[in-house]
Order: C-alpha cells, then sequence, then structure tokens
C-alpha cells in the first residue's frame, strides 16, 4: 500500500517521461502515471503483431501479441493483460503469471493493492485467478466478483446449472449463486449480484431473487429473514457485524441494517450508500421524484437537487463533511455539504478531501483542457493530460500528476497557490 510520508512533497516541477519517443512506435495508447507520480507508462506497439510496455523510457523485456488494460496498483506496481502465444494472463512489472487462459478481463486489486485478481476464461469454463493461481472450481459462467479486505479470498457470482434458451421453467429454479474461492453456496437463485466481503474476511453477503418479485439479502447463504420488492448492493458497517442495503418497501425506497428499515425517509430512489471511516454516518444517493437527485445524510436529504445526476457521496477523513460529483442541466459539477460549487464544467472526477476537511479538490476539463478546481477555484495552469490530485499528508500541497507538451510531469504545488 502507498506511503505518501516516504514521497518526495518538495515543492516544484519535474519532468518524468518524455512522451515524443512514442513516436518511434506504431501506436500507442493507455497512458498511465503511478501514484507517486515517479513512473509513467504505456502500451507501445513495437511491430505489425507485437506489443511492449513502455515504462519512463524503457520498455519491459519480452514481447506480447497484445497488451492491454495498464493500471498501477498502490505499491507502484504495473500491471498490464497480456497475450503470449494465442494464449492471455497477467503481467506484474514485466513478469507474467504461469498460469495462461483463453482470456482474462477485468483486473481487480484488493483494497491495499497487495493481491491482483482477475476473470478467466477456458474453453466453456469460467473461473478467478488470484495472483497467479486459478481455482480450482469452474462454472458456465462468472459474472461480478470482489475482493476481501485482506486480499487472501475471491467471492464471484457464478452459475451452476446449464439454461436452455428460453427454459423460464428451469430459470425460475435458479441457476446462480456465490462462490467463494472456487466453493458454491448451495442455495440456488433467479439472480445473485454484488458479492461483499465483511471487514475480516470471514463472511460475504450478496443481493439475491428468490423469485421474480421476491429479494432480499443474504449472508453466507443465509437471508435476512424480511423480503423487499427489491435491493440494492449491500454494505458491510466497519464493525463487521451488520450489513446495510437499500430496499424497496412498497413503492418506495429506504435504507435497512440486517433487514430492518432504520431510515424512517422513504424515496423514489435510494442506492450507492458509502459510510463514513468511523461507520457512525451513513450517506446515500436518493431521489425524493424522478429528477430531482440529492444526497441523504443520516436520513436527512440536502436541500439542493440535481436533475440529471448525483454520483455517490464521499465522506471527508473525520465524518463531518459529504462531496459528491453531480450533474444539473448538462453540466458537472461537485456539491459539498449540499451546496454546489458555483461553476461547472465539461467533466469533473471524485472529489478528494484534505486531511483535515477543509479542501475538496478535484480535477475538471472545460475546452478541452485539464485543470484542478479546490474548494470551486481554478488552478491557472491548464494541461493536456491530467490525473487526479493527492494532498499531502499534512494537507499544504497537491501532487499533480500531468502531461503537457510531450512531457509526462510531476509538480507539487502549494494549496494556497490555487485558493489565491
Amino acid at each position: 500500500m502507498n506511503n505518501r510520508e516516504t514521497w518526495n512533497w518538495e515543492v516544484g516541477k519535474r519532468a518524468i517521461a518524455d512522451l515524443g519517443q512514442m513516436g518511434e512506435y506504431l501506436d500507442c495508447h493507455e497512458l498511465v502515471v503511478s501514484p507517486d507520480g515517479e513512473k509513467a507508462a504505456i502500451v507501445a506497439q513495437t511491430g505489425d503483431q507485437t506489443y511492449g510496455v513502455w515504462v519512463n523510457g524503457q520498455l519491459w523485456e519480452g514481447e506480447f501479441e497484445k497488451a492491454w488494460n495498464l493500471q498501477f496498483a498502490p505499491d507502484g506496481r504495473l500491471i498490464a493483460l497480456v497475450r503470449v502465444d494465442d494464449e492471455w494472463t497477467v503481467a506484474v512489472d514485466g513478469e507474467p503469471w504461469e498460469e495462461r487462459f483463453d482470456f482474462a478481463w477485468n483486473t481487480t486489486l484488493s483494497r491495499d493493492g497487495s493481491a491482483v485478481a482477475v476473470q478467466v476464461k477456458r474453453g466453456m469454463d469460467y473461473s478467478i485467478a488470484l495472483d497467479g493461481k486459478v481455482w480450482d472450481n469452474s462454472f458456465r459462467s462468472c459474472r461480478d466478483f470482489s475482493i476481501s479486505p485482506n486480499g487472501k479470498k475471491v467471492a464471484a457470482t457464478v452459475q451452476v446449472e446449464a439454461l436452455a434458451e428460453a427454459d423460464i421453467f428451469k430459470f425460475l429454479e435458479g441457476t446462480w449463486t456465490v462462490a467463494v474461492d472456487g466453493v458454491r453456496w448451495e442455495q440456488k437463485y433467479l439472480n445473485v449480484y454484488a458479492p461483499t466481503f465483511s471487514p475480516d474476511g470471514a463472511h460475504v453477503v450478496a443481493e439475491v431473487r428468490l423469485d421474480p418479485y421476491r429479494y432480499t439479502i443474504a449472508r453466507d447463504a443465509i437471508p435476512w429473514d424480511a423480503e423487499f420488492g427489491c435491493v440494492w448492493e449491500p454494505t458491510y458497517h466497519p464493525d463487521g457485524e451488520h450489513v446495510i442495503a437499500p430496499v424497496r418497501i412498497g413503492a418506495a425506497w429506504t435504507l435497512a441494517q440486517n433487514g430492518k428499515p432504520i431510515w424512517n425517509g422513504r424515496y423514489a430512489q435510494l442506492w450507492r450508500q458509502t459510510l463514513s471511516p468511523d461507520g457512525a454516518r451513513i450517506a446515500a444517493v436518493v431521489a425524493s421524484e424522478i429528477g430531482a437527485w440529492t444526497i441523504a445524510v443520516d436520513d436527512r436529504p440536502w436541500d439542493s437537487t440535481f436533475n440529471e445526476l448525483v454520483m455517490p457521496g464521499i465522506f471527508s477523513v473525520d465524518g463531518k463533511h459529504v462531496a459528491a460529483i453531480v450533474k444539473q442541466d448538462s453540466r458537472w459539477g461537485i456539491a459539498v455539504d449540499g451546496q454546489a460549487w458555483p461553476q461547472t464544467y465539461d467533466m469533473v472526477w471524485d472529489p478528494v478531501f484534505s486531511p483535515d476537511g477543509k479542501a475538496v479538490a478535484a480535477k475538471v476539463e472545460r475546452g478541452g483542457k485539464y485543470t484542478i478546481a479546490v474548494n470551486g477555484r481554478h488552478w491557472k495552469l491548464e494541461l493536456d493530460q491530467l490525473w487526479d490530485p493527492v494532498f499531502s499528508p499534512d494537507g499544504q500541497s497537491l501532487l499533480v500528476r500531468g502531461a503537457e507538451q510531450g512531457t509526462c510531469q510531476r509538480q507539487v504545488v502549494p494549496l494556497q497557490t490555487i485558493l489565491g
């Protein structure tokens, strides 16, 4: 996991990579930058049928038939999906896994970035591979999956029964369930979604559809006592005991914990709940009616509503503030504690809180250029490419990772330079 304390926080700008070198290759795509801003990487086509991964001016050893889905882990490792001898696998810092697959996709990292998992296919069988080791069991299909917080386990929704086209009777018997490290739950369901681990990785909850009209949450295959007209993705409380999920009762939505409603409010829609770091507060995206979206914090909706979209709320470290991406009249913005920034943009990215919660920064786009906005004020510098800003541990500076005029650069900027 990254340790920002050890990063270089000296104020100033430094070139990381000369992107002009990309002219040496037939094609380049997927430029990415490491969390600390010290490395830039891109997929480079080195020949008619060959690709390499370029990092700070150097190619990984070896060539691949394909390479894609580059991403840096929080600890700085570079991960890519690669094809070797007409088979797919994962390469980490240039070292491919020994296991090979007909196809591999959906690269997912554990919360701290220590573990890497992908969905894989061999023949007509689907499974999961974690850090190079594939499950012993495979299934007829495999949908969404998650990794336990410690990176040791994987849970996925899997199809365990064949279903002929238009066989509605078999469908109603249930063909889906959850598999944990390849071991399936015995119970089958019409549909299963969003497997989620407890904080200690010992338990898994998921949305389950019991029949065409009844939904609930199951924990280790044991459903809640209560059933609902629909449910959305569950969330574990940090204490590991309580499970929270949006549920539909009649024609309205509310929030339930362990099967019992905990909010009095009833909404036209409620989903994407998030908890403060200590679990004391809950924020969720809600709508009082169609086209009136906002954030409710502890069952109290913001006064402001937005007619197109509100993304999940993000808590400050101390849990006192909530920020969210919002969209109104085809323009994107940021709202903090219900107050929208005065400026709107062509696009915005997830807001980031300073450690003390007093500042909110976000990458924004306007007129085809990118910059950083802090508390609604714009930095004067605009870049051709930009990645999310990172606050220094003391909250007084921002790490800006961007590219301009063919150079990938790393810059540490005092917060007051942007705020003015």
